[in-house]
């Protein structure tokens, strides 16, 4: 919304502009223009010639804010709550993104939905941690304290690339497989399990994973499909460089 009030109507000298903001401001909330910036302050200026500018986009540095909208604040506090965890992990998740080519934006997406960023998570099923491994699923990818982010961080994403790889890069049959098992995928035709939780479980991580694509800087392979190559060892665990004695023992 970009409003300006005509000449006319603004120009009682500019001495006078200042003491009609509240008077504005109080107009603007009982809706005559809000309805379009529900969850937008709204700035106004008055220029040299008494032309009032109202605005939710203070593009001009003369706009000086006159009405507050809670909508607006709220959003920002939870944008800023939102983005916080993500920051918290983007390192272990762009490593461990790299290593077993999966996107980042993924990764996030799967670790919003599975755990809500709490690497302390426990699920009534048993799954622990950010990325929600089961035990089976932690024993399989070497993690020893699935509650460490990130040796989940490693675990889990090993695990999607291997899933992303078997389903053809698809991420939908790959999200099916992680929630319900890559055998109840395959035993249902490479379709999503008629179960209920797995048929919402899919399409709200799908919704999360376009939306950090969009949100996430640009990073290598984020949003792209995984390359066609094995991912690293997640059993490989290196001290000083070296390959750490009892990492082959791990995958028997």
């Amino acid at each position: 919304m970009n409003r300006r009030a005509s000449a006319g109507q603004a120009r009682d000298d500019g001495r006078r502009t200042c003491a009609g903001w509240p008077a504005l401001a109080a107009w603007l909330a009982g809706g005559l223009l809000l309805s379009a910036t529900a969850a937008a302050d709204i700035y106004a200026f008055t220029d040299e010639k008494g032309v009032v500018h109202v605005s939710n986009v203070p593009q001009d540095r003369r706009y000086r804010l006159i009405l507050r909208v809670p909508e607006a604040a709220a959003e920002r506090r939870a944008g800023r709550r939102a983005r916080a965890p993500v920051r918290r992990f983007q390192q272990q998740v762009a490593q461990a993104g790299q290593a077993h080519r999966v996107a980042p934006a993924l990764i996030h997406a799967v670790i919003s939905a599975e755990s809500g960023y709490d690497p302390r998570a426990r699920s009534h099923k048993g799954a622990m941690g950010l990325m929600q491994l089961m035990p089976e699923t932690a024993r399989r990818y070497c993690v020893d304290d699935p509650y460490d982010p990130a040796q989940n961080i490693r675990g889990g994403v090993a695990f999607l690339g291997d899933l992303m790889r078997k389903f053809n890069h698809d991420p939908t049959l790959a999200l099916a497989a992680y929630n319900a098992g890559e055998a109840a995928v395959e035993r249902h035709g490479n379709r999503i399990p008629p179960y209920a939780e797995t048929r919402r479980y899919v399409p709200r991580v799908l919704d999360l994973y376009a939306r950090y694509r969009r949100e996430l800087p640009p990073s290598p392979g984020n949003g792209a499909a995984a390359e066609d190559v094995p991912g690293a060892d997640p059993c490989v665990r290196l001290v000083d460089g070296r390959r750490a004695a009892g990492s082959e023992e791990a995958l028997n």
